[in-house]
């Protein structure tokens, strides 16, 4: 049956060399335990009994506009009770608006994610904000660098973030060659605590990938500036098998752009980085279609993670479909138990996750939680043929999630990470169709042929499994 139907080492400028580098990683290892996820539910319990608020780009709608777009939105889905506490919910939790007015295009992949990126940089007109979590010194990231530093000369602004671990392998002279050519370039949380500006700390990782243009055009997802994403790429400084990945991102114009925005200069501002160019940051926004998102950047300052409570709480509130496609699945508890209580309660619950990974732990820990799931009725899938690199949900067909969060207590905790939610029937045909499409590329794993798998894979799983709140 379709799924629609089923529906109804490298020593670089302010990083040190790798002995001290080795100090700093077990250090991090032990600072992770100081980092804790929320009682999800205590959480929604405080918030419930809220009414849905949509906002436009001039501000917060009547209350009469409010309850005819949910009844909209409950009507085109079936008239399903999640959108009502989901999106009261989100709000009560999150500090980001849910607004009208926005067009949003799936890109799947690298050659089309970047096509469209390198477009959209051509039209630049004013700045280009640019911040990724991985960019390398290869054939894509000198296509970008090359972009870039031409659109700096016809006199764009550009501003540019890099994580500092995860541009361990990347040499000084690609930063300082955009630098030399008028680029603003920010080294985040840098592993040497002497180059802070900030408050250092070492297991604070930026792991958005996101472009915004002019104010008006963003991007975001999973996709990082790496050739592993072409489709003659390989797993690159990471090591493994070779292939290509295959990711998921998202292009979006209209409103939700500015919410970006601010994430963006939030972020530059609190690295303490040198003020930025004066610009449009945030032009006037018109309509540009009929997508109602909500922006969510997550980071260690918040009270707690606004992706985590956002993601779970919409598979506790699902009533008939979670499905997942997520390439570092490593849960906390209280999330495990939330995806087997939905399949528990008949909800039709499947995971899609990475045959083999560029991290042996935390492929092997992932696999550790299988046999519980499977055993409480969630069908899980590995993908094949490419290393799978998504982070995407669509609930229920009508709530959808596109972005840089990964399932596990890294992204919950530790970084700081950047999502869209989606809400309408529409724009979740196109995930649900994604989402088939990656099962067609899987295998099923069942309970009866997990249960035979060999001894030596149980032995790496219950080695992972200890190390899973590390990872």
């Amino acid at each position: 049956m379709q799924l629609i139907d089923r529906f109804r080492a490298v020593p670089q400028r302010g990083r040190w060399k790798t002995p001290v580098l080795s100090m700093l990683v077990g250090l991090c290892l032990l600072l992770s335990a100081c980092s804790s996820l929320p009682d999800y539910k205590a959480l929604i319990a405080r918030h419930s009994g809220q009414r849905a608020q949509f906002e436009t780009a001039l501000g917060p709608m009547t209350e009469r506009r409010n309850a005819a777009i949910v009844e909209l939105l409950k009507r085109e889905s079936g008239d399903i009770d999640i959108l009502d506490r989901q999106i009261a919910l989100e709000q009560a939790i999150t500090d980001s608006p849910l607004l009208v007015g926005n067009k949003a295009t799936l890109l799947q992949d690298g050659p089309a994610t970047y096509a469209a990126m390198f477009a959209a940089i051509r039209g630049a007109t004013d700045h280009i904000n640019f911040e990724f979590y991985i960019i390398e010194d290869d054939e894509v990231g000198r296509e970008f660098a090359n972009l870039l530093l031409e659109r700096q000369a016809a006199g764009v602004q550009v501003n540019l973030i890099y994580d500092s671990f995860g541009a361990l392998h990347t040499p000084d002279a690609y930063f300082e060659r955009l630098q030399q050519g008028g680029v603003h370039v920010l080294e985040f949380n840098p592993l040497n605590p002497f180059a802070a500006r900030a408050p250092w700390r070492f297991n604070n990782r930026d792991h958005r990938k996101l472009l915004i243009v002019d104010g008006r055009v963003a991007f975001l997802g999973g996709i990082n500036i790496s050739s592993v994403y072409s489709s003659s790429g390989s797993f690159g400084s990471g090591g493994g098998d070779g292939g290509p990945w295959r990711d998921t991102d998202l292009q979006l114009e209209g409103p939700v752009v500015g919410e970006l925005q601010k994430l963006f200069l939030d972020t530059w501002q609190k690295q303490q980085a040198e003020p930025l160019t004066a610009r449009d940051y945030f032009p006037r926004l018109e309509p540009a279609g009929t997508e109602i998102v909500r922006a969510i950047g997550s980071t260690p300052d918040d009270p707690y993670s606004q992706m985590y409570l956002t993601l779970i709480s919409a598979i506790g509130n699902a009533e008939r479909s979670v499905y997942i496609t997520n390439a570092y699945f490593v849960p906390d508890p209280q999330f495990m138990q939330t995806l087997m209580d939905a399949a528990k309660r008949g909800v039709d619950v499947i995971l899609v996750l990475p045959s083999y990974s560029d991290s042996g732990l935390v492929f092997h820990a992932a696999r550790s939680n299988y046999a519980m799931l499977l055993d409480a009725g969630v069908q899980i899938y590995e993908h094949m043929d490419a290393l799978l690199h998504a982070k995407t949900a669509v609930i229920d067909g009508t709530w959808s999630t596109v972005g840089s969060s990964n399932l596990d207590w890294r992204s919950f905790a530790d970084n700081d990470e950047v999502n869209a939610v989606v809400l309408g029937v529409d724009f979740g045909h196109q995930m649900l169709q994604a989402f088939a499409d990656d099962m067609k590329d899987s295998r099923e794993i069942t309970a009866d042929t997990w249960k035979q798998r060999a001894l030596a894979l149980r032995l790496k799983e219950w080695f992972a499994r200890r190390l899973q709140r590390l990872l």
